[in-house]
């Protein structure tokens, strides 16, 4: 299936490993031009050379802190400069510390929105006026399934991606006739590091093995194991198709059946 979008421009978010780094092979492999970025500039720079060599189109690595403004603006304004307007943009990001409710106070509440939300609020806002003066663009999340299934360890997770959806939810129907849709991809439990590492957490806490939480983790998925970042990927990617003109203002989940 073409998806449409051969030359266009993509800026995907915490894209040096994991669910970033596989949106943008899954965009590259459709002709996507893409701007990998990360706080790691190295890693970051290598991957945008393996994305140029493996699907030949043009890629360029960027150092970039999503928590520092200066940081993620300079990085999105040297991805236009290298590859053109944005026409698609990856919101992705490292999640808060796991914790329940319970243990919460004010100022972890204050960080959650700063490290969830104001990033992403402040990137759309810088491409969302050159995507509808060109009629065209793809506002795209990864957000969790926390944002539909309360959870007693991701506390701060649910609390910040939550805001995030409303936001988002809001901004598609506000933009909807202008050829900008807006989406969100929910991943389950995905074989990333960030699950690895919330696996020894749980370990740690429990006084099981890692291998014991990882086995309890996969049991309770219908489709019997964790998802691959590929995988949701191709979500991302089909959302950001010129075949997914009329689809805004959703969330779908990505989970194996977890939360059917």
């Amino acid at each position: 299936m073409d998806l449409g979008i051969l030359g266009r421009n993509a800026f995907v978010c915490a894209s040096t490993g994991g669910i970033g780094l596989a949106v943008a092979d899954a965009l590259a492999a459709e002709g996507v031009n893409v701007a990998v970025t990360g706080r790691r500039a190295d890693v970051a720079a290598r991957e945008a050379e393996r994305i140029r060599q493996d699907y030949q189109v043009d890629a360029i690595g960027l150092g970039c802190d999503l928590l520092d403004a200066d940081s993620r603006r300079e990085a999105l304004a040297q991805a236009v400069a290298a590859l053109g307007p944005i026409d698609i943009i990856l919101l992705n990001g490292p999640g808060p510390r796991p914790g329940g409710s319970e243990e919460l106070q004010p100022v972890d509440v204050v960080e959650a929105a700063r490290s969830l939300i104001a990033p992403h609020v402040d990137l759309v806002g810088q491409v969302l006026p050159g995507m509808k003066e060109r009629g065209w663009g793809r506002i795209i999340a990864i957000g969790s399934y926390t944002m539909e299934q309360a959870s007693t360890t991701l506390s701060l997770s649910a609390i910040g991606r939550a805001g995030l959806q409303r936001y988002l939810g809001a901004l598609a129907r506000e933009v909807a006739a202008t050829g900008v849709t807006v989406n969100i991809v929910e991943p389950g439990l995905i074989s990333t590091a960030r699950v690895a590492a919330l696996d020894e957490a749980a370990a740690a806490q429990s006084g099981q093995t890692t291998a014991q939480i990882r086995a309890e983790r996969e049991r309770s998925i219908p489709y019997g194991r964790l998802g691959k970042p590929a995988e949701l990927a191709a979500a991302v990617a089909f959302f950001a198709s010129d075949e997914a003109r009329y689809l805004t203002g959703q969330s779908l989940r990505v989970d194996g059946g977890l939360y059917a």
